[in-house]
């Protein structure tokens, strides 16, 4: 049993994830409730979705009129029970996991099924739903951050959770202009964050290990498959190349990849990264607002070329 159509979602925690969750449906036309803890909070969120779309405004994605009416679909509250109308909740809390089990506790309360309760951070559904009754309805959408510039959301079921809620989310982000991918079982990291994390992990071990300078690994990616990566993934650039000539060279490489357990200690001598002004480079030497600017500018990109 899912809903007959969806009018409104609540969107429980206002922070880097949630108010651009929030951005995405009320451009989509829907009711948002954007669910914090405090006013203040709120506020600075709400804000903070007036600016990004203002950006896309600025970028030709939306009109001005656009533009206004997403911003008016946006209530904010401090009460959860105001989710209770809600046909779906997107659950973005920080990552506690004491705060989250309560969360879907009280979510469960709150909202009569149909309603479906998704969480957003990338955890199993079967790790939230201890305290759960209806438990068929609770589901992982982990969306990208940023949600508003990232078309991804990686779309997971619990062993609990109905297919039919799993169809109907799909289909409801879909309809929202995201591009939701069904991980078809429960596995830690889901699709993405596996294959980027694969990815670090060899960048950090061919920098630890004195093979490469930083830069020389980021230019190998930047000027190299990177390039081709938002064109053709691993499998289909995989069948391009020949899959023959592909599992050869896989046999041969295999073996020498890197597949620690843990980061190379070195990495936390590193420092913190661009907020403390030092890790892999030193940025008080390179402009890092800029080079976030720029990758901004290039997601903007991306979803200009694809409306």
């Amino acid at each position: 049993m899912v809903p007959e159509r969806l009018t409104t979602v609540a969107v429980i925690g206002n922070g880097l994830i949630g108010h651009g969750v929030a951005q995405v449906f009320a451009t989509a036309g829907k009711r948002v409730v954007l669910i914090g803890r405090s006013e203040p909070s709120l506020e600075h969120a709400r804000e903070r979705i007036r600016q990004g779309l203002e950006l896309f405004r600025s970028h030709g994605l939306i009109d001005d009129g656009a533009a206004r009416a997403a911003l008016e679909r946006v209530d904010t509250s401090t009460r959860l029970e105001d989710a209770a109308k809600a046909e779906l909740v997107v659950e973005a809390v920080p990552e506690d996991t004491e705060l989250k089990l309560e969360v879907f506790r009280r979510l469960d309360a709150i909202c009569p099924p149909p309603a479906v309760l998704s969480s957003s951070s990338g955890r199993p559904a079967s790790s939230l739903v201890d305290r759960v009754r209806h438990r068929e309805r609770v589901i992982a959408a982990h969306f990208w951050n940023p949600p508003q510039l990232i078309p991804l959301v990686e779309v997971c079921a619990g062993p609990e959770t109905s297919a039919e809620v799993t169809a109907w989310l799909v289909g409801e982000l879909a309809a929202a202009g995201k591009a939701p991918v069904v991980v078809e079982k429960e596995i830690d990291g889901f699709i993405g964050n596996r294959l980027q994390f694969a990815l670090l992990r060899e960048a950090l071990s061919l920098w630890a290990s004195g093979v490469a300078t930083t830069e020389a690994i980021d230019t190998a990616v930047k000027t190299g498959f990177g390039r081709r990566l938002a064109v053709t993934g691993p499998l289909e650039s995989a069948d391009l190349a020949g899959l023959d000539t592909m599992r050869a060279f896989a046999s041969f490489l295999f073996p020498s990849l890197d597949n620690a357990a843990s980061p190379p200690s070195a990495m936390a001598a590193a420092g913190p990264g661009l907020q403390g002004g030092k890790g892999f480079y030193d940025w008080s030497e390179r402009d890092g607002e800029a080079l976030v600017r720029a990758r901004y500018g290039e997601l903007f990109r991306h979803l200009a070329s694809s409306s």
